[in-house]
């Protein structure tokens, strides 16, 4: 069985990464991104990856990397979630490097690990495992590609097979497409060179499913990540905000949803927990499918109930732009759609444990 606790490395690495964040992250940054989409927030990576590591989390140490696991993602991107950072750790060090790792790939690891080089998956950041189709031409929408340095296209080549190749950014061209959340800019990608291949075949289908399945499972905890901060931000919210002579936190009905909201972020912790040990400890069984799944479909919606949660104890104040709860909304909004919306994780769900979808 899957321990759901934390261990002491994961906290020591949850403490490193807030306090990072806190002293690198200017806080008024996620919102002013929408409307100052080309601000440069290459820095903040820059400084997680060389202070501590986070590039290469996934990366064995024979590579570069720090050799950690699934679990020590999962504990960067639920912080990453709470201060909706301006980060490529899920599309670069997750996703890319996970599909990478699957590859065999040992040419372009070591920079990724180091930080050097910032990679994507080009396909369509709604695309999730087993539902995918090789690049012709162009994609959109790509997340992570205005920021990349290397970007690992799944093309047929002229074989018919499904051939995985590295692209410089030389190879191809970028043009930015308006995202609800700008923290996550995405783009649509034209390929115009050849590159190099890594992997052909069943291996590149095998690599590009390992890496969108390695997404959606971390994915969920950065989902809660926005959900803690929503509870933990509320609630201290009701504690002071005084109306008819009275913290509002206590009237009945708002610590009635305030306990629903708690029950809500339990379930979304244990499953997000459950996908991130599961791929940590047997990332290509049955189980790592079944985690993922009921992880992807939860957690998703359970982020996004929480941040309009917040949003409405915060006597709907968050519907300004400069408002920390709009950024956390749009965030939980847009990772609804991302690496498979929740009614097709539920249908993927429904086909592994043989139950009937009607």
């Amino acid at each position: 069985m899957t321990d759901l606790l934390y261990t002491d490395v994961e906290e020591s690495l949850r403490d490193s990464v807030r306090s990072t964040l806190q002293r690198s992250l200017d806080e008024g940054l996620p919102a002013r991104l929408a409307d100052e989409p080309d601000t440069d927030v290459t820095a903040l990576w820059r400084t997680l990856a060389e202070q501590l590591g986070v590039a290469g989390l996934l990366v064995p140490e024979s590579l570069g990397g720090v050799g950690a696991s699934a679990r020590e993602a999962a504990v960067v991107l639920e912080e990453l979630g709470r201060a909706v950072a301006p980060t490529p750790f899920l599309t670069s060090a997750v996703v890319a490097t996970t599909t990478l790792l699957s590859a065999g790939d040992e040419t372009h690891l070591p920079r990724l690990a180091s930080g050097e080089v910032v990679a994507t998956l080009a396909l369509p950041w709604t695309a999730r495992r087993g539902a995918w189709s090789p690049v012709d031409g162009v994609v959109a929408p790509v997340a992570g590609a205005l920021t990349a340095d290397l970007f690992l296209v799944p093309v047929t080549d002229d074989g018919g097979e499904t051939s995985l190749r590295a692209l410089g950014r030389d190879d191809v061209e970028l043009e930015p497409i308006t995202s609800l959340d700008m923290t996550r800019p995405l783009a649509r990608v034209t390929v115009t060179g050849q590159g190099s291949e890594i992997a052909t075949g069943d291996a590149a289908r095998a690599a590009v499913d390992a890496g969108l399945a390695a997404g959606a499972a971390l994915l969920a905890s950065e989902q809660l990540g926005l959900a803690q901060w929503s509870l933990e931000t509320t609630v201290e919210y009701a504690k002071t905000r005084v109306q008819f002579a009275r913290p509002i936190g206590s009237f009945q009905a708002i610590k009635h949803r305030l306990a629903d909201l708690y029950l809500l972020l339990v379930g979304t912790q244990a499953a997000a927990r459950q996908a991130a040990g599961v791929l940590a400890d047997d990332p290509h069984g049955p189980e790592a499918q079944i985690a993922t799944a009921t992880a992807a479909a939860y957690c998703s919606d359970a982020a996004v109930r929480a941040t309009e949660e917040a949003l409405q104890l915060h006597g709907g104040i968050g519907m300004t732009w400069e408002a920390p709860v709009h950024t956390r909304l749009k965030r939980a909004a847009a990772d609804r759609l991302a690496l498979g919306t929740p009614d097709r994780h539920r249908s993927d769900l429904a086909a592994l444990v043989d139950l009937p979808v009607s």
